[in-house]
């Protein structure tokens, strides 16, 4: 049974940065694409980052250039750090895990089967 764990989230004023983690479980990591999504108050979840097993990644234009995926396949576990982040960021934050050998990261949804519970990031002007 796959699972995933989110962490890292927090307050934090603009201009700031955080780190979220995702450790990842019952998968064999290097095998699966992952992904981080976000959800704001009254918005529909959207793409943030994705990472394919091999390290090539894509971003939501919105966050390009500020927040950055990475992933350790020795140690399961997907980060975003997130820096230069604005109030419009402040949202809970999923990560995502899919099996794909693809070197190129899927941006929707139904690219992953398996989800984290999140972890809220609130961002204040």
């Amino acid at each position: 049974q796959v699972q995933l764990v989110e962490s890292g989230g927090g307050l934090v004023q603009a201009g700031g940065s955080l780190r979220l983690s995702c450790a990842a479980s019952g998968l064999t990591f290097n095998t699966y694409a992952m992904g981080w999504f976000r959800q704001a108050p009254g918005k529909e979840r959207e793409f943030v980052a994705a990472i394919s097993w091999s390290g090539g990644s894509r971003y939501a234009e919105s966050v390009r250039g500020r927040l950055t995926i990475s992933r350790d396949n020795a140690k399961g576990t997907v980060y975003l750090q997130m820096n230069g982040l604005r109030p419009e960021d402040t949202a809970v934050y999923y990560c995502a895990a899919g099996p794909s050998r693809t070197l190129v990261p899927g941006t929707i949804e139904g690219t992953y089967d398996s989800w984290g519970q999140g972890t809220q990031v609130t961002v204040s002007s």
